[in-house]
């Protein structure tokens, strides 16, 4: 077995420890906040009846499962004496012809994985006859009797804008695409299932960004949050206290809940040090901060609720991002941590990321993916490739790549792409345009810009994925998008760190590992053996653990948050400052990276 706490691994490894990484981590709030079931659900419509209230609209993400919420609340209603008027807010949808007469421009015609951000919110998937008519039936069940309810539910319900009280039903998005790929969720509007491609291109250009807009809008609305993760159990939080919930964590730091899945040339390493299923054949990726993708996750009293990361964000991005940052990013977390593991895996796919402009004009997004690759954990030997060799003829290459494309050729990568050995805590830049992928035997802490779909990948090795499918190449859009001089001693020159010591203590050090003019952030490193102190100076941080046991975090409020080794966790601006206490007997290493105030002004990528 190999120490959990060591980052660099014998060839001849094959087993590895649990390490102290939490997979569930939560964000502790004062007790009795968060409630459980159906029944606390049922009593909180007889208070609000109570209370005169007649018209409750329940509205929710796509991916509700609106009509089990349904039957398993109106069995708990049945045991009272309150009458419920059920409306269905789908029966408001324009047809699934019209839906997509208005969004297929969005949708990239026949292309399977990429369209173009669509710009509006929902409604303009419903009728508005209908939903004028529903807006007159509210206005009238304003003035029920006692007990007798009309209840409004559905994706979009709130567009009638009329309600004694607002419901928001909230699922995490990896349950989403797991509910997708077994054919239990499609996209608004449609009434065939589709494939879980076209479902992900389809919701991730036009459902949620039209479903976030909605969202945002109604944050100062809601009257009860509900995580229907469980949907046999819900957990529900007063939106008052989601509220507050909301302004404790802008100032304070705190963990998303990260998730993992298995890919075609996944590793064992997450599989085993973080404690995941050990029936899956591997496990590829860990969603660490991606924020489009992870929830938060709170508790009250033991009892745990989930809500999507962008409701903290809608409620105060200035304080999360700092101002600056704020007014250029708006609602995103700009800078992504995730996992790749590759250690008793194979090589990811050689890949290309989008140049600025193609990613703008092709995709409608403002700014691009570059990328880095820090080397967690890694393999003797390990290597990664990055950029062309000193030889290597595009055209040529091209050419190999579609014929394997064709006819299914084996392309010998290493003719073509250059390589370089890599070992622990080394990191190496991936500006846009460069042709990269990792190699077997690492566990790479990608760190990138957030734009995070838009990957070209030109060679594949042959392999099909979990489902038995070969994955989509893109070496046309790619060879649009390959910078042709970075090459193996271009790369050598420019795309390894040098950390270079910025500032240091008693028994600590802060070395810049990465800034360049192309990306928008850094990356430090600071290394300490009992304590250290950090000013945020303006800045938020995504912080990670890349060596040592476990470190504790306290903030400028006194709130005391642990990490482990390989977590994740995002520090907001309003926190101002940390202390951050090494608890092992062992020197920690604590990786941060931060939005350059400098690269806010300019153009983000270049």
């Amino acid at each position: 077995m190999k120490n959990p706490y060591e980052n660099l691994i014998s060839e001849n490894f094959k087993e590895y420890e649990r390490g102290l990484y939490d997979l569930y981590p939560t964000f502790l709030l004062p007790e009795n906040q968060i409630k459980s079931g159906y029944d606390r659900l049922v009593e909180g419509i007889k208070q609000e009846n109570l209370l005169g209230k007649r018209v409750l609209v329940i509205d929710g993400y796509n991916g509700v499962n609106w009509n089990l919420f349904k039957r398993l609340l109106s069995k708990t209603i049945k045991e009272t004496k309150i009458n419920i008027t059920w409306y269905d807010f789908r029966y408001c949808l324009k047809s699934e012809e019209k839906i997509l007469d208005q969004i297929n421009p969005f949708l990239g015609d026949d292309d399977p994985l990429w369209g173009t951000h669509y710009p509006y919110g929902l409604e303009g998937h419903f009728d508005p006859l209908k939903v004028s008519k529903l807006r007159i039936m509210a206005s009238a069940s304003k003035d029920n009797k006692e007990n007798d309810i009309l209840l409004i539910f559905g994706t979009g319900s709130s567009l009638i804008e009329i309600w004694d009280s607002l419901w928001y039903l909230d699922v995490p998005k990896d349950i989403i695409q797991e509910e997708a790929r077994k054919g239990n969720c499609n996209v608004i509007g449609k009434k065939e299932s589709s494939s879980f491609g076209y479902f992900y291109k389809h919701s991730y250009f036009v459902d949620w960004p039209a479903l976030n807009r909605r969202k945002k809008t109604l944050l100062p609305l809601i009257d009860i949050l509900v995580d229907l993760q469980d949907e046999k159990n819900p957990k529900s939080i007063l939106g008052t206290d989601f509220r507050s919930a909301l302004q404790l964590l802008s100032e304070s730091p705190f963990r998303l809940r990260p998730w993992f899945y298995p890919g075609p040339w996944g590793g064992k390493f997450m599989q085993a040090h973080m404690g995941l299923d050990p029936e899956q054949p591997n496990f590829a990726w860990s969603f660490e901060s991606i924020v489009p993708e992870n929830g938060i996750v709170i508790e009250s009293s033991n009892q745990k609720l989930e809500f999507s990361f962008d409701f903290l964000m809608y409620q105060n991005s200035k304080k999360v991002l700092g101002e600056d940052a704020a007014r250029r990013f708006r609602y995103e977390w700009p800078i992504r941590f995730d996992y790749l593991d590759t250690i008793d895996g194979g090589n990811l796919s050689t890949q290309v990321h989008p140049r600025p402009n193609f990613i703008r004009e092709q995709f409608g997004e403002t700014y691009t993916q570059d990328e880095t690759y820090y080397i967690s954990v890694a393999k003797e030997n390990a290597k990664v490739y990055l950029g062309l060799k000193e030889d290597c003829d595009l055209d040529e290459f091209k050419m190999v790549l579609l014929d394997s494309e064709k006819n299914g050729t084996k392309v010998e990568i290493d003719s073509f792409v250059n390589s370089i050995n890599v070992k622990p805590h080394d990191l190496v830049s991936i500006p846009n345009g460069t042709v990269h992928c990792s190699g077997e035997g690492n566990l790479v802490l990608e760190i990138s810009a957030t734009p995070y779909i838009f990957t070209f990948k030109i060679y594949d090795y042959l392999r099909k994925d979990l489902n038995g499918n070969y994955r989509q190449m893109n070496i046309e859009r790619a060879f649009k998008n390959i910078r042709s001089n970075y090459r193996g001693k271009f790369v050598k020159d420019n795309f390894l760190s040098s950390p270079k010591l910025i500032d240091s203590g008693v028994d600590w050090e802060d070395y810049e590992l990465y800034n360049r003019s192309e990306s928008f952030f850094n990356i430090h490193r600071v290394e300490f053996d009992t304590d250290v102190k950090i000013n945020l100076e303006g800045r938020a941080l995504t912080m990670n653990l890349v060596e040592g046991r476990k470190i504790e975090i306290e903030d400028n409020n006194g709130r005391i948050t642990t990490l482990a080794l390989y977590e994740t966790i995002l520090v907001p601006e309003a926190t101002k400052k940390l202390t951050i206490k090494n608890i092992s007997k062992h020197r920690s290493k604590l990786l941060y990276a931060y939005i350059r105030p400098s690269a806010i002004t300019g153009r983000l990528n270049e």
